[in-house]
């Protein structure tokens, strides 16, 4: 059995999840990168994307996160994340319509702004549907 370590992960309203784990791969801005007990001191902003962790019990092992920033201090990590969800909790059908409502959003755009913002919007949504598969 390996190591474990405490692992945070904190949306802007509250802790969502606080475990021991043996290890947790994170979706950083220049790659995923894996986090085992005794890991160097770390600090990385995210990209949208899926945490895995290994070695807890709970059901939610693979949460989407929408970006933020992760730290490793004190062989503790822990992800501020400025969404998370657990990837058990999106519904396939939900995103694909959403998304399709979105593109259609995005040809009716009116100016570069609007089209950049129902763009990001509709990257965010492909990624989760990206999650899910």
């Amino acid at each position: 059995m390996a190591d474990k370590f405490p692992f945070e992960l904190v949306s802007p309203e509250r802790l969502l999840l606080s475990v021991d784990a043996e290890m947790v791969t994170v979706p950083g801005s220049e790659g995923d990168f894996g986090v085992l007990a005794g890991h160097a001191p770390l600090i990385s902003s995210l990209r949208p994307g899926v945490i895995e962790i290994d070695g807890v019990d709970e059901a939610d092992r693979r949460i989407y996160v929408g970006g933020g920033f992760a730290e490793i201090v004190g062989g503790r990590l822990t992800v501020l994340a400025e969404e998370a969800v657990p990837v058990s909790q999106l519904d396939r059908a939900a995103l694909e319509q959403r998304i399709r409502n979105t593109e259609e959003d995005l040809e009716d755009a009116k100016d570069d702004a609007a089209r950049a913002k129902i763009q990001a919007q509709l990257d965010h949504l492909r990624g989760m549907l990206t999650a899910v598969n």
